[in-house]
């Protein structure tokens, strides 16, 4: 147990002192952990791979638990003939997809690329490239705060939507009613794909929307995608120190196509009567060009240049080398404002603040 900063635990490298940092390699110390900042009254904020976290520079005062659990286990043919996977909540998430793939199993790899940990990929419903989590979720093992159990989810439990779930609107600041300890999947014993749904990546392995590839080659080309956009991790790109996108795409009514230059990309969602936008567009048609903020054109912050959109995709803000959670927040308001100056649409952010708001 130590005091230690936070934002070498992020992907974004921001965020200031724990008031009490613990790290637990195994559900037991997971639970006493949480059991024991419960028992003291003390705030708890769950920290696994970090890259869904904006943590303000003053820190967090409570308990900081990071989740460092590992462990992918291919299991035994379930009765629909898919074959269970169980990892361990705090597993590199990438990791894992290589696992499966190597096991000969597909269905994660549209998945692949994405940083953080398998525990926390349920509780955002983790998307990319026409694929998501609640695809081939199966259940997940969690500690029950209130109660001091242990239970399960099952996929349908979890209810499922875009960029949400249950594990996610039981969160508080960070702080969740519900501990992931482990998480598992059903996947298909075949070297082919799940279908591809996304049309840059169907152009990309040269199909056609809805067909299957070989997962390795989908695999290969998912992360070169993510590579070019800045969303691999790498040491070396100040491109990828970021949470990834930072705002979700807009669900809207269908009417609001109307307001919108004719073209504006849109697509159907399960809810009646509404349509998902392109938060990218909608940032870059606003006037906020790749890179935005290195210029130094929009005040103190803007113009130190230590944050800026990606220099490679507009849904990425980027620590530049020594960027604050104010410099982050400060290209994250320009954009929020720009966007609804433009077309009357209010941007929401897919991280967590942590001690910051927008």
């Amino acid at each position: 147990m130590n005091t230690q900063l936070l934002a070498p635990l992020t992907t974004t490298g921001v965020g200031g002192p724990a008031g009490t940092f613990i790290r637990a390699d195994t559900e037991e110390r997971i639970i006493a952990a949480v059991t024991a900042a419960d028992a003291a009254g003390e705030e708890l904020l769950i920290v696994a791979g970090g890259s869904n976290l904006l943590i303000d520079d003053a820190g967090y005062a409570g308990t900081v638990l990071q989740i460092a659990n590992r462990g992918v286990v291919i299991g035994p043919e379930l009765s629909d003939g898919r074959i269970r996977v169980d990892i361990a909540a705090g597993h590199p998430w990438d990791d894992a997809v290589s696992q499966t793939l190597a096991a000969g199993l597909s269905g994660l790899e549209a998945l692949s690329g994405i940083p953080g940990s398998a525990g926390a990929t349920p509780v955002q419903n983790v998307g990319a490239y026409g694929s998501e989590v609640a695809h081939t979720f199966l259940e997940a093992r969690v500690y029950e705060r209130a109660t001091g159990r242990t239970t399960y989810f099952g996929n349908a439990g979890l209810g499922f939507g875009y960029r949400d779930s249950l594990l996610k609107r039981s969160t508080t600041n960070g702080s969740p009613q519900y501990v992931v300890l482990e998480v598992s999947f059903a996947l298909q014993r075949s070297n082919i794909s799940a279908p591809i749904r996304y049309k840059e990546l169907a152009k990309s392995l040269d199909v056609e929307i809805g067909q299957g590839a070989d997962a390795s080659a989908v695999r290969a080309k998912v992360l070169g995608l993510r590579a070019s956009k800045g969303m691999v991790l790498d040491p070396e790109d100040r491109d990828s120190y970021s949470t990834g996108s930072f705002f979700t795409n807009p669900i809207v009514p269908v009417a609001v196509l109307d307001s919108l230059p004719e073209g504006a990309p849109n697509f159907p969602v399960p809810a009646p009567g509404m349509v998902k936008l392109s938060a990218a567009w909608l940032i870059d048609r606003a006037g906020f060009a790749k890179g935005y903020g290195l210029a130094g054109t929009d005040g103190e912050a803007l113009a130190a240049g230590r944050a800026s959109l990606s220099t490679k995709h507009t849904l990425a803000i980027t620590n530049r080398g020594d960027a604050t959670s104010a410099d982050i927040l400060a290209i994250a308001r320009a954009v929020r404002a720009g966007v609804l100056t433009s077309f009357g649409i209010e941007l929401h952010n897919e991280p967590l603040l942590i001690g910051c708001a927008l």
